[in-house]
């Protein structure tokens, strides 16, 4: 598209991720006329923003996207790479529409159907189906504004490797997976500290056989089964992980103190151009790395899809107060598994099947329009 075009489609999907990546297989699989279009310049969705270290916690024989699983079953698990070679091949295997370097800057309603604003551009669809990712905005406190101008400073999300810092102490501010990750990542050429509470961590080696295949097997059936908004356990759960971080999963505390990394306090504020610590103390750093997470902003999606408290009104995926908008791959959409690759597909196949219901019904009702 050239800032001037039109175009329609049935189905429009919003990401090349697991997925988005998902939800065109099931599509494709119904006979459906949509598109996947992606900010990024290749298929990958989100797992092309993240650090070169990245492994995922998934065993190989895990990964597996609808109708095709990741080709290795053994060994360690896969690389950020890895996954992104996997999506890749999975996009072209299914011949699945996907068009890159398309940002989607709004969407609004016209009639019956959506308005997405691409650019200068204008694609029509009857059906929108938000597949891009849990989160999509790094989320940095507004103090990080304070800092020194000659402190480098960026969030995890466009880390990348060590050769990004200046010589000079690194504060990694959040300690999450993607803190641990980092600080380790990073103390090997640079002095670090790693800041922010400890949440917890899984207490097994989760690269070893037993973690693999029988740990992970019992979190895998917990996460996807038992874990869902069905049930009160699930709904307890939804409430405590919405609150609080991340426990770790591959690193353990004991291997940042040993890796070197020095645990420091919760970062509260910037004083004289320098981080400062909830004890009061000032850090002399000469970088910061924000692993603070993200907020899923959707003020881009220009339509009353919020209630009262806040939060999206939908139903497994289903936008309640807007018929034919989908999401696939929140948080918590159905269980705890949703937005990560073991429940991704379930829940595309749900929103998917809810589609071809209402596309049919009013096929059905325009068919019956006109006989009569």
């Amino acid at each position: 598209m050239d800032g001037k075009g039109v175009e329609r489609f049935e189905t429009v999907v919003i990401g090349s991720g697991q997925a988005g990546l998902s939800t065109g297989y099931y599509l494709k699989e119904a006979g459906r006329s949509f598109v996947i279009v992606d900010a990024h310049d290749r298929v990958g969705g989100s797992w092309l923003s993240r650090y070169d270290s990245l492994k995922l916690f998934t065993p190989p024989w895990a990964i597996k996207l609808p109708g095709w699983r990741f080709p290795r079953k053994g060994g360690p698990c896969p690389t950020k790479d890895e996954m992104i070679d996997y999506l890749q091949a999975y996009a072209s295997r299914f011949d699945l529409p996907v068009r890159t370097g398309l940002h989607v800057d709004r969407i609004s309603r016209d009639g019956d159907g959506f308005v997405l604003s691409v650019g200068g551009d204008r694609i029509e669809a009857d059906n929108v189906i938000v597949a891009s990712g849990a989160d999509r905005d790094p989320r940095i406190p507004s103090f990080s504004r304070e800092l020194d101008p000659g402190i480098v400073q960026f969030h995890s999300s466009e880390y990348r490797n060590p050769l990004q810092l200046r010589e000079g102490g690194v504060l990694v501010v959040g300690a999450g997976n993607s803190g641990a990750d980092v600080s380790l990542d990073v103390v090997g050429s640079h002095p670090t500290w790693l800041s922010g509470p400890d949440r917890g961590h899984v207490p097994v080696d989760v690269d070893r056989w037993f973690a693999q295949n029988v740990a992970f097997r019992i979190i895998r059936f917990v996460g996807l089964h038992v874990m869902t908004i069905r049930t009160p356990i699930g709904r307890k759960s939804k409430r405590k992980y919405a609150s609080q971080g991340d426990m770790l999963v591959r690193v353990k505390p004991k291997q940042i103190l040993a890796g070197g990394v020095e645990r420091l306090p919760k970062t509260v504020g910037v004083r004289g151009g320098k981080p400062v610590l909830e004890d009061g103390r000032v850090l002399d750093v000469a970088n910061v790395i924000w692993c603070t997470g993200f907020r899923h902003d959707l003020s881009w999606i220009d339509l009353p899809i919020f209630g009262e408290d806040g939060e999206l009104m939908h139903e497994r995926g289903v936008l309640t107060t807007e018929p034919g908008l989908y999401f696939v791959g929140l948080f918590f959409q159905y269980s705890a598994a949703s937005d990560v690759i073991p429940g991704v597909g379930r829940d595309a196949k749900y929103v998917v099947k809810h589609l071809v219901a209402r596309a049919d019904g009013r096929r059905d009702r325009v068919e019956m329009t006109t006989a009569a």
